[in-house]
């Protein structure tokens, strides 16, 4: 089939390597513009997107659309004369005047077991809520939030350490043979979409960096959740004396650890040779990194060498 490729950051590039790879045809790549390098950079220093960047290596033609909803971009797919489009991570509405374009649809990869964690962060919410199994769908794109009818399903164990990003890189290696065996499926006929079920739905919103604010007086299983659902980004961070702080996973202390497990407050910062505890609503947690503003980050046991917080000093 002649497909057409839709997607944007890292996690969408396994995709269309493995379409590359398969026996249908990748005509073009849509992705969204190039953008500025990193914080702080000069913003005319623009590079493409990691999509555009592996496209453009293969030699498949890529075009730049910040919005689906223009005329040119309902032109742009209606003259590739694509069989299917495949989308992971495009990162723009498309139309229903668009997504009718090609005769099988639009067909998207989202990493959650649909219904569950319908939207825009699903694999950070998936490890902020405690869940032990994950995975992705491939399913038919239509006018609903990630309401669409489900071609199939690949699971994957999350686990206790994961992060973010950790999760995420697994997925879109094992998302990315589900989708390709999906328009494989559906070139011969053998694969056919149904519907979701309307029992266990849940949502997951964009995360934003007020959302990912440690709150000290919550449990240590749920902060140590929180970071480790925040990194890489937005990363979690917590006030102190010396401005915001962003804080990498973390370590929750337990009795059974052969360690000592000192009682402090909510937020309490405690400094051992060997550690920085932080207090919460149970057990302390050893901290992992720490980034101190304008810095890079560092150690949580070189970052409290060179500040040298006071016995009692409380984050938060």
């Amino acid at each position: 089939m002649r497909v057409l490729f839709a997607g944007t950051p890292q996690a969408a590039v396994p995709s269309l390597l493995a379409l590359l790879a398969s026996p249908h045809e990748v005509v073009a790549v849509v992705t969204r513009p190039d953008a500025a390098a990193g914080r702080g950079r000069n913003s005319r220093a623009l590079v493409p997107s990691p999509v555009a960047a592996a496209a453009e290596a293969a030699g498949v033609p890529v075009f730049r659309h910040s919005s689906a909803r223009s005329p040119e971009f309902a032109d742009l797919v209606a003259g590739l004369g694509v069989d299917v489009a495949a989308v992971v991570a495009y990162g723009a509405l498309i139309p229903q005047r668009v997504l009718d374009l090609p005769p099988h649809g639009w067909v998207n990869l989202h990493f959650s077991l649909l219904p569950a964690w319908r939207g825009a962060a699903p694999v950070q919410a998936a490890i902020r809520a405690g869940d032990e199994i994950t995975g992705a769908s491939t399913f038919r794109l239509e006018a609903g939030l990630d309401t669409g009818p489900v071609y199939g399903l690949v699971t994957e164990t999350i686990r206790p350490t994961d992060t973010t990003g950790e999760l995420l890189d697994r997925l879109a290696h094992s998302g990315a043979a589900l989708l390709a065996a999906t328009i494989d499926g559906m070139a011969d006929g053998t694969v056919h979409p149904v519907p979701q079920p309307t029992d266990g739905v849940s949502h997951a919103a964009k995360v934003s960096p007020a959302d990912v604010r440690i709150d000290w007086n919550r449990p240590a299983a749920a902060i140590d959740r929180l970071i480790r659902s925040a990194t890489p980004e937005p990363g979690a961070w917590t006030e102190s004396s010396w401005g915001r702080i962003g804080l990498g996973p973390v370590s929750v202390l337990a009795e059974h650890d052969g360690q000592a497990v000192p009682d402090l407050g909510p937020g309490e910062l405690a400094v051992e040779k060997r550690r920085v505890l932080v207090g919460t609503a149970g057990n302390p947690v050893a901290l992992g990194t720490v980034t101190a503003p304008g810095r890079k980050p560092m150690p949580a046991t070189e970052w409290a060498r060179g500040t040298r917080p006071e016995p009692g000093t409380v984050l938060g």
